[in-house]
């Protein structure tokens, strides 16, 4: 069992900056660790899409649509994964949910982002 808990959404004009993070609870006893990390994304009337995801060790993936504006990092020693979001666009407003994978798929409970024009 892994709880995600998600911080750092809020509002913000187009061409600012914002920094999510995210912490991972690995229930005591669990022999899973955590593979990936990452950041996925729902906007209103849309289905989740994938923003980044980091392996514990290889290769970082980054959506088309955010690659050279969004950087995606993780502490391995603390479970924890950041977003850092610059030259935000009214596009880029969604639900921002962190995920990671052990043997299951876990989710965060989601942080609201919103670029106004």
């Amino acid at each position: 069992q892994v709880q995600l808990v998600e911080s750092g959404g809020g509002l913000v004009q187009a061409g600012g900056s914002l920094r999510l993070s995210c912490a991972a609870s690995v229930a005591s006893g669990s022999i899973f660790s955590i593979n990936t990390m990452g950041w996925y994304r729902a906007a209103p009337g849309n289905q989740r899409e994938l923003v980044a995801t980091i392996p514990r060790s290889g290769r970082i993936m980054y959506a088309d649509s955010v690659k050279g504006r969004f950087t995606i990092t993780r502490d391995n020693a603390k479970n924890e994964v950041y977003l850092q979001m610059n030259s935000l666009k009214p596009e880029d407003t969604a639900v921002y949910y962190c995920y990671a994978r052990t043997v299951s798929d876990y989710w965060g409970q989601g942080t609201q982002v919103t670029v106004s024009s």
